[in-house]
């Protein structure tokens, strides 16, 4: 799925200058970060509605391109830099984040859990 796709789907505003051109392959919704660790990590899009320095730094270590923060949160500008410098994509969506794993999902992107 590509990002732009995301963005629509979502009703999310896109807080970076740019977005992944990579296809988007699964998507995490989760605000511990310890699971997201644990998450087959395939070119993912990552959904919560934590908004700390950390979010990003796990981002950094799998292969996220994406971060959408759920419920309208807007993240502290030095998270918004460090995100920018890694090359990971930013938007918000006014969504829960039930609401937008569900609408991702419904739309065939997979949650990458292979069973």
């Amino acid at each position: 799925m590509k990002a732009e796709e995301i963005i629509s789907l979502l009703d999310a505003t896109l807080l970076s200058e740019k977005m992944p051109s990579e296809d988007i392959q699964s998507a995490c919704g989760s605000d511990m970060m310890s699971d997201v660790l644990a998450y087959p990590k395939e070119r993912m899009v990552l959904l919560t509605g934590l908004t700390n320095l950390h979010v990003v730094r796990t981002c950094e270590m799998l292969d996220v391109l994406m971060i959408v923060f759920v419920r309208g949160k807007v993240p502290p500008q030095e998270v918004l830099d460090m995100a920018d410098e890694l090359g990971i994509a930013v938007a918000r969506t006014p969504h829960t984040l039930y609401e937008s794993c569900g609408r991702l999902f419904h739309n065939g992107l997979p949650s990458g859990v292979r069973g």
